[in-house]
Order: structure tokens, then C-alpha cells, then sequence
């Protein structure tokens, strides 16, 4: 890049981003921190990680809720709304099961926000038999893994583009995560590969195994 005079692109720091949704409410149970800052599970659908991310366009904010798997760095669900409650995320995490449908004993970790510690969150985990895992209080970096995915979002679309409405929003949202970030981002954590790539030699390295 230097020889070719090329720059890349860079998102200054900021303050944590959508700050009023990581405020935790008083005597609502919080979760321990099962991830401890390991965000590297041996295979896909052992830990997910979500999170929030505000999107400004010109009929208001948009909210994006977004899972994703620490094995691939694969977002294997997502909703947008609106309004940032409880429901948003969990029809996020409700994409991610349908989608993934892991069984029971996966870690689903998040931080402290309303949002995740709310009931209608924890039941829909419970449903699905997800046990639940939260960040410490304004600690981001235990959420590192979710943090990259947004700043990735930001830098390579967001700061790029304005919408003028959600629609517009939503589409090119759509079309970032389910056409190049999920397919084609190289990620320098998978050894410069991509989500689909890791899962797919996942994938075969299982039935290699099981043939022998």
C-alpha cells in the first residue's frame, strides 16, 4: 500500500457508541462474564456475541442488532428498527437460531445495555437453551469481537454513504452484511480469509475426520 500511495481508511475514537444503550437498569440481574476476553472458540456455534449500532439517516435513527459467531466472524442474525428495545435484539437472536440452529449449550455474550438483561431477552435464550454471558460494567473491550464488526460496518459503508431514509438504510445494511462482509471480507484474525471460507473448511475438515 505504501509503494502504491494507498491509504487506509480509519475511524478516529470516538465516545462508546449508542452509550444509553449499554446503561444496565438498577435490580436487573446481570450475567457473569463466561468469554473473558477469549474470542476464539474451536468451532461455530460455541459463542455468539451481540451488540448494537446506531445508523443516522434522514427520517431519524435507524437501530441495527446483530449477532455473531466468534469461531467464523459470521453475522448469523440481524434485525433494524426504529426503537432500541429488548424485542429488536431478540428477533435478532431469533434470525440467529433459525438460521444456525445450534443446540443447546451455546454462549451468548453481550453487554450490560436494558436491552440484554431484559426478560423478554432471556427468555427467548432460554428457549433455545442459550446461556447468557455479560460484559462488565464499561469494560467495551470485553466485547471486543462485536466492537470490530461495527467499526468494520462504519468505516467500509456508514462514513461512505448517507440515507435519506431507513429504507434506503436497511437495504444497503442488507446487502454490506449478507454480500461482502459474510461472503468476501478478509479478516486478518482468520488469517486474511473470509466468514464463508472458515466455515467451509470447517465444514470439510469435519467430513475428512469422519471418513477416516
Amino acid at each position: 500500500m505504501r509503494v502504491e500511495g494507498i491509504q487506509g481508511a480509519y475511524v478516529p475514537p470516538k465516545r462508546r457508541r449508542n452509550a444509553d444503550c449499554a446503561l444496565g437498569v438498577d435490580g436487573v440481574k446481570v450475567w457473569p462474564d463466561l468469554v473473558k476476553r477469549d474470542f476464539q472458540p474451536d468451532g461455530p456455534n460455541q459463542l455468539w456475541c451481540s451488540d448494537m449500532e446506531q445508523i443516522p439517516t434522514g427520517e431519524g435513527v435507524l437501530h441495527l442488532a446483530s449477532v455473531l459467531d466468534c469461531f467464523s466472524r459470521r453475522i448469523v442474525g440481524w434485525a433494524m428498527a426504529a426503537v432500541a428495545d429488548a424485542p429488536l435484539v431478540a428477533r435478532a437472536l431469533e434470525m440467529a437460531v433459525a438460521q444456525r440452529r445450534p443446540g443447546e449449550g451455546i454462549i451468548h455474550h453481550a453487554d450490560r445495555g436494558a436491552q440484554y438483561t431484559a426478560v423478554t431477552f432471556g427468555s427467548a435464550c432460554r428457549a433455545h437453551g442459550i446461556t447468557q454471558s455479560n460484559s462488565r460494567k464499561g469494560s467495551p473491550h470485553d466485547n471486543a469481537a462485536k466492537e470490530s464488526f461495527f467499526a468494520s460496518l462504519e468505516k467500509e459503508r456508514l462514513r461512505r454513504r448517507t440515507f435519506a431514509t431507513h429504507e434506503q438504510a436497511r437495504s444497503s445494511i442488507f446487502q454490506y452484511i449478507e454480500e461482502f462482509y459474510n461472503r468476501r471480507r478478509l479478516h486478518s484474525t482468520l488469517g486474511y480469509r473470509s466468514p464463508d471460507e472458515i466455515e467451509r473448511d470447517h465444514h470439510l475438515t469435519l467430513v475428512v475426520a469422519e471418513a477416516v
